[in-house]
């Protein structure tokens, strides 16, 4: 009976150390480090324009997001310039949504530039794949050009950034289907506006009467990814082109991205 009592002794002793440790391992892993900080002041235009408290909480996110997602290289070596636009990508759509997770993802497959849409690297033969978010047994995952990944903070004017694009179709797939109507973010009383807006910006560029990349026309899902670049890469330009869908896009993200203001979520 002793020893049993001191065998249990020693067992909540060593549970209680093991949690000790585990929450300070999880307070220290919450902190990004000094390399990461200055890539992300130096080349993320988003992370520039926050204040103090904001950049503060971004960081924090983004190492809790880098704790729980593998990033692997397919015949490439991520270095830590990849592993933050990546988080920094994941991050910013759902920078307003603050206990935001992206439980359908486990991992981000780079591959050095384009792919096919079997997962082999581009030959010329087939249409050129820069991101894509997997299906089937692929489902936890996600497939990114390392190049496109790059040019998407490296050009800042451009209107693309196929990390957001694709983190975005990751949003819209969390209600169940990629259809371009997020409703894990969107108020409901925005959603019929919502839908008018895309048919109504499809039909404009299907005419070739817009300056919204092309294969946003593809589908609601492409139209909606498409646009979110266009939002937080040059929010400037869409507020002065397209006025009535750049609302609706404050309204789905709660941010200004000009501003970095937020909404308080409805």
């Amino acid at each position: 009976m002793q020893i049993t009592a001191i065998i249990l002794f020693i067992f909540i002793v060593c549970w209680f150390y093991w949690q000790k440790h585990k929450k300070k391992k999880k307070e220290i892993d919450s902190d990004l480090s000094k390399s990461f900080r200055l890539i992300l002041e130096e080349k993320v235009s988003f992370y520039q324009s926050l204040n103090e408290q904001d950049r503060s909480d971004f960081e924090k996110r983004m190492q809790l997001f880098l704790n729980r997602v593998r990033i692997t290289g397919i015949q490439t070596l991520v270095e830590d310039e990849d592993k933050v636009f990546v988080a920094a990508s994941a991050i910013i759509p759902i920078f307003a949504f603050k206990n935001w997770e992206y439980i359908n993802l486990n991992e981000v497959l780079l591959y050095p530039d384009s792919f096919s849409e079997e997962f082999e690297l581009q030959d010329g033969k087939e249409r050129p794949v820069l991101g894509m978010v997997g299906n089937g047994a692929m489902q936890q995952v996600m497939i990114l050009s390392q190049h496109s990944l790059r040019q998407g903070f490296t050009n800042n004017t451009d209107k693309n950034n196929t990390a957001i694009h694709e983190f975005v179709h990751l949003i819209d797939k969390t209600d169940g289907e990629v259809d371009g109507i997020p409703e894990n973010l969107l108020s409901k009383q925005y959603t019929i506006p919502w839908i008018k807006m895309m048919h109504q910006k499809l039909n404009e560029m299907m005419e070739g009467n817009s300056d919204i990349n092309p294969y946003g026309a593809t589908n609601q899902g492409e139209f909606f990814a498409v646009v979110s670049e266009y939002f937080f890469e040059r929010p400037d330009l869409l507020q002065a082109k397209h006025p009535e869908l750049y609302a609706l896009l404050e309204k789905i993200f709660r941010q200004h991205p000009d501003k970095q203001s937020m909404h308080s979520p409805d």
